[in-house]
């Protein structure tokens, strides 16, 4: 079955896929005391910054809930926008986990900006308040919007000025890269980036996440958060394996790049439909556009995909690294 769903449902890159045969052999010492795991912590500090400090951990929610609790105390709140996948798709589990307030901000393209923020921190040292600790944002946005890394050095340093840390929730960070020609750095720890959820599921891994802190301060107490929340794999080498592969000769912004050339070339199809209506920019691999209830029948006996805003007829289409040329054109066939 092929579909537009998310690119959750991708397959798994073949190079991932052998590398974790390669490490499904013998035996290793667990929880991170293996050749995989040291390899693939090396990686990403070549991908990062020598200083930077990953953690390895199984999925978005957790990393998410690890990187949130670093920055925090439970007297805090955590800045988002109203579209964001802690807020809206997580099941309460970033408030739970640090006991913090979650404070979303209403925003056209899913994007936060100094200008929104500034108004909610005159309760700064009121102890009557949650005091804002940080600020989560999503790149690519939950809208597939791209923050530029100027936008995120301006928001950056807009919080630290007050105190307050920036989180990066990167589940899509790839195509981010891939959309703007940052390297991984560039979009990260050069633009301010406090910590990170590096995300590789959605671009040709089978699964895991790394967190990684760019302040020592933040990753002190990183691995025994990971613990206690649940993360810390005892089989790691299957989590360090995929992530080797992944970085090698940057397979990862080849399947981002591929992924974003597949939305655009499907936004190009749906564009040439009369009454389509684009309710976002497409900046990466996904699309948001309002179609005619006739056509959202006809591609609903097809393929499977989300339902943005029911009543307005807002549809979400996702491509991936796997998502193929003659995908695109079935797509268009079904069209005309």
């Amino acid at each position: 079955m092929r579909s537009f769903a998310s690119d959750n449902n991708a397959s798994v890159h073949p190079r991932v896929m052998a590398a974790l045969s390669d490490a499904n052999r013998n035996h290793a010492v667990g929880y991170g005391d293996d050749p995989w795991t040291a390899a693939a912590l090396e990686a990403l500090r070549q991908a990062f910054a020598p200083a930077a400090e990953p953690f390895l951990v199984f999925n978005g929610t957790g990393a998410n809930t690890i990187a949130l609790q670093a920055v925090t105390r439970s007297w805090g709140s955590i800045v988002c926008a109203a579209t964001a996948h802690i807020y809206v798709d997580e099941c309460g589990a970033p408030a739970r986990m640090t006991g913090c307030q979650l404070l979303p901000l209403e925003t056209p393209d899913g994007k936060l900006t100094p200008q929104l923020i500034e108004p909610h921190l005159h309760v700064l040292g009121v102890e009557h308040h949650p005091q804002p600790a940080v600020a989560y944002i999503s790149q690519t946005t939950e809208l597939g919007t791209v923050y530029t890394a100027k936008e995120i050095r301006a928001l950056a340093d807009f919080l630290h000025l007050h105190g307050m840390a920036l989180h990066m929730d990167g589940a899509r960070l790839a195509n981010a890269c891939a959309a703007t020609g940052c390297t991984l750095r560039e979009m990260t720890l050069d633009a301010g980036v406090d910590v990170l959820s590096f995300g590789g599921t959605k671009n040709g891994m089978m699964m895991g996440e790394a967190v990684i802190a760019f302040r020592p301060e933040i990753a002190r107490d990183m691995r025994f958060i990971r613990k206690q929340s649940a993360q810390l794999a005892s089989k790691m080498r299957y989590l360090g394996a995929q992530w080797t592969a992944y970085l090698k000769d940057d397979l990862w912004l080849t399947n981002a790049l591929h992924a974003n050339e597949m939305a655009t070339r499907l936004a190009e199809v749906l564009a040439r439909v009369p009454d389509v209506r684009f309710t976002q920019k497409v900046e990466s691999n996904q699309i948001f556009c309002i179609l005619p209830p006739e056509l959202l029948t006809r591609l609903r006996e097809k393929y499977f995909f989300y339902m943005w805003n029911e009543p307005a007829g807002e549809a979400r289409f996702v491509t991936s690294w796997d998502t193929t040329q003659e995908d695109i054109a079935e797509f268009a066939n079904i069209l005309n």
